[in-house]
């Protein structure tokens, strides 16, 4: 099928905003992109969809989620403090209280929030992968669904490596065009370095995008750098042996051989411009994550540092269970109004179109998707959300990346499209029964309580 999109602005990303703007999109494929009348005269009898007062623009890209956690939202607000204490509750939790469905009904629950909210692509960390990817390949969302392994003790590699080589067989058998499996070394404090090393190879040799959690936290940084702290107390009193760097976590990565596999590394707090540059060299990518950064206490990474070394930096909500929301627009002002405290006088300050660039084009090249999706231009992939600008917070509007970025959010969204596929419009997500998912989550909250 062949239709004509059009609003008052059209937002390439790579090109100037298009007033009166339009795209022509045949099957999942944008075929053109300009004026709207010129667009309307060359093809005349193709279906038409006008948005009056809105916005197109590329679909938002939220590069690193935890969906199986949506469930958690709120749950561990009191703990929010004391970071080791939280992850402990959260683990517990997900091991000991949620089932398998359950774990299904949350992250279905968290792609329709995502679907809603613009959002046509995920890089989604999950310890039950299958659920996850499930979820999005039922919803019709875009991703990258990275199946954790864990494992700080060096006498079970052998048996935690040999389950995540099954659990991505598993997960490679559900790939389709839209979403396909990667891998996710947890964190430094959770897997050891002989883990971290093989877990690199076999994403090598087997073409797997690897993401891990790196330079988050304070107890992270004593734990690499000094060998204390209630990281290093926890493995302590498990008997987990563990010989301390002394290093930053983006230098132990690279000692490692994880940087070997360009890896997404999400958070990256504790850096300084030499790790920056080993990323840089390195061809990493930063999922900034600037919201579940500040609410758990972590700080501020360097944004705008990544973004002037030329690091590829997409924007991450996090789970709902430290972030509360997975509202990219949200998250993008957040992003730049953050970075703007403390900058000197005559230093660059972020704008709104670098906010919109980072949580569109930013995020494709993030999760290696560049050329397919992120701009809207001849070839790519129709993958865009439309946002009204008609809210009373949001008229007058003279500038709509503006607009977009310091007076929207995921709830000015009207619809949302995946390959040419409307997964959100009219107030539903398409292919989801929100209904049952409603109260299967109310389910949940009752269990969890």
């Amino acid at each position: 099928m062949t239709t004509l999109y059009s609003a008052r602005w059209l937002l390439p990303l790579t090109s100037a905003p298009i007033l009166n703007g339009a795209l022509l999109v045949v099957a999942d494929r944008i075929v053109a992109v300009g004026d709207r009348e010129q667009l309307r005269i060359a093809n005349p009898r193709v279906a038409r969809r006008d948005f009056g007062d809105a916005v197109i623009l590329p679909g938002l890209i939220n590069t690193h989620s935890h969906l199986e956690l949506t469930a958690m939202r709120g749950f561990l607000d009191s703990l929010e403090g004391n970071f080791p204490a939280w992850l402990k509750k959260l683990t517990l939790a997900r091991l000991e209280q949620l089932t398998p469905d359950d774990l299904y009904i949350s992250a279905a629950w968290g792609a329709c929030e995502a679907a809603r909210a613009g959002v046509t692509c995920l890089g989604d960390s999950s310890d039950a992968a299958e659920s996850t990817m499930t979820a999005l390949l039922d919803i019709g969302l875009r991703g990258i669904v990275f199946q954790e392994s864990f494992g700080p003790d060096p006498k079970l590699v052998p048996e935690n490596v040999e389950k995540l080589r099954e659990k991505v067989g598993r997960l490679r058998e559900l790939e389709n065009p839209l979403v396909r499996a990667g891998v996710s070394p947890h964190a430094p404090y959770t897997v050891c370095s002989a883990q971290l090393e093989l877990i690199a190879e076999f994403a090598l040799v087997e073409s797997l995008p690897l993401m891990m959690h790196a330079a988050e936290s304070l107890a992270e940084q004593q734990l690499l750098r000094e060998g204390r702290g209630p990281f290093a107390e926890g493995l302590d009193k498990r008997g987990i042996e563990w010989r301390t760097p002394a290093l930053s976590t983006i230098k132990y990565l690279q000692r490692h051989n994880v940087l070997q596999a360009h890896p997404l590394l999400a958070h990256c707090v504790n850096v300084d411009l030499e790790d920056i540059e080993i990323l840089r060299n390195a061809s990493a990518s930063v999922a900034h994550c600037p919201r579940s950064n500040a609410k758990l206490g972590h700080g501020r990474a360097p944004f705008a540092e990544f973004l002037d070394q030329g690091i590829a930096v997409g924007l991450g909500s996090d789970s709902v269970a430290s972030n509360n929301s997975c509202d990219l627009l949200s998250e993008a002002r957040f992003a730049i109004l953050s970075a703007r405290i403390g900058v000197e006088p005559g230093a660059r300050s972020l704008q709104a179109e670098d906010a919109i660039r980072v949580a569109t084009l930013g995020g494709a090249r993030a999760l290696r998707m560049e050329g397919r999706v992120g701009e809207l231009r001849e070839g790519m992939q129709a993958d865009f959300a439309v946002v009204s600008l008609d809210g009373t917070h949001q008229i007058p509007s003279y500038d709509p990346v503006g607009t977009l970025i310091f007076a929207s959010s995921g709830l000015d969204v009207i619809s949302t499209m995946v390959a040419g596929r409307e997964v959100y419009a009219d107030g539903r997500v398409q292919d989801a029964d929100e209904v049952r998912l409603r109260a299967r989550m109310k389910e949940i909250e009752k269990k969890l309580s």
